[in-house]
């Protein structure tokens, strides 16, 4: 009776869609179920009695040797999931649509099949298929990264918009404050652009603010923070930058700005920007006042001939 139910409960698990195999602490396998031996194009005449590593050189076997010794000293399963190991074995999938996933992802759950004498004779190790769940997750990360991304992303320049750039400003101000670091503010503007827009139309101005935002992009350094502030102003946020760093950064701007030719229908557009640069001191009240210091000396520039920057000197 008792070998009767041994063949049934063989016969049960290898119909399962989940994939099972035996291991002695030797790694040796003594059970190779139907699943397994489709996904890994291995027949249980090739498997049963070999050694798991030596079948599957891919295999991380040491990895492998601690959660079977584990099992086998605690006498108590162990779990693993595939946001810990994406997977034990390197199994195809068979989804129609891969969403980016070029293998399965497995849970491994590792079974102690106890003797007469309560101790651990063999593992059992199940191995479950959730690709279906690893591809939703990753899915779902994608559309959260991108709407992340769209919130604080200004769709027309590609450019952080105003409410992130504020964001940044007041943790570069924090920053500063507590190690007393320098940092520049240069706040600026497109010279006439309601001209180009009267003129051309405002799909013309748009492709300026485009490309006026992907020169931005290839101009600053990494640690920079450039934002379109509003319409056609911008502003840029240059940690431990100087006033020579400042004005440095200030004129290539403007001069790449000017160099610019934007074609429209045929026509080349040009376009010049004024420029206003603060630099972050002790005595700055807040992100809002720094904001006014850049304003004002932007203010100076367009009233002075644009096509230009000023500096903010209080007093």
């Amino acid at each position: 009776m008792a070998a009767l139910l041994d063949d049934a409960l063989r016969d049960v698990i290898d119909r399962l869609d989940v994939g099972v195999f035996v291991l002695n602490r030797d790694l040796e396998v003594l059970f190779w179920n139907n699943s397994m031996a489709a996904n890994s194009g291995k027949p249980v005449s090739e498997v049963v009695g070999q050694k798991l590593p030596e079948l599957f050189p891919e295999l991380p076997e040491r990895w492998l040797r601690k959660k079977v010794d584990s099992v086998f000293i605690l006498n108590n399963r162990s779990f693993t999931a595939w946001e810990q190991r994406p997977y034990l074995f390197r199994f195809q999938h068979n989804r129609p649509v891969t969403g980016g996933v070029e293998h399965m992802y497995q849970n491994c759950t590792f079974n102690p099949c106890r003797g007469d004498g309560d101790e651990v004779e063999v593992v059992a190790v199940t191995l479950q298929d959730v690709t279906d769940l690893a591809m939703a997750h990753r899915a779902l990360a994608i559309t959260n990264d991108r709407l992340e991304q769209s919130s604080r992303v200004d769709g027309l320049t590609g450019l952080f918009n105003r409410s992130y750039w504020e964001q940044c400003l007041v943790g570069e101000s924090k920053r500063s404050k507590r190690s007393g670091s320098e940092f520049a503010l240069i706040m600026f503007d497109l010279d006439h652009f309601k001209a180009i827009n009267d003129h051309y139309g405002h799909l013309a101005g748009d492709e300026v603010l485009r490309a006026v935002g992907q020169r931005l992009q290839q101009l600053i350094r990494e640690t920079d923070v450039v934002g379109r502030y509003g319409g056609e102003e911008f502003s840029v946020i240059a940690p431990d930058c100087d006033v020579d760093g400042a004005c440095g950064l200030a004129e290539r701007i403007r001069t790449e700005i000017e160099a610019l030719s934007v074609v429209h229908e045929g026509l080349p557009i040009h376009v010049t920007t004024s420029l206003g640069v603060a630099l972050y001191a002790a005595e700055v009240e807040s992100h809002e006042a720094l904001i006014g210091h850049a304003d004002e000396a932007l203010y100076r520039t367009k009233h002075e001939g644009r096509n230009s920057y000023r500096v903010y000197r209080s007093g």
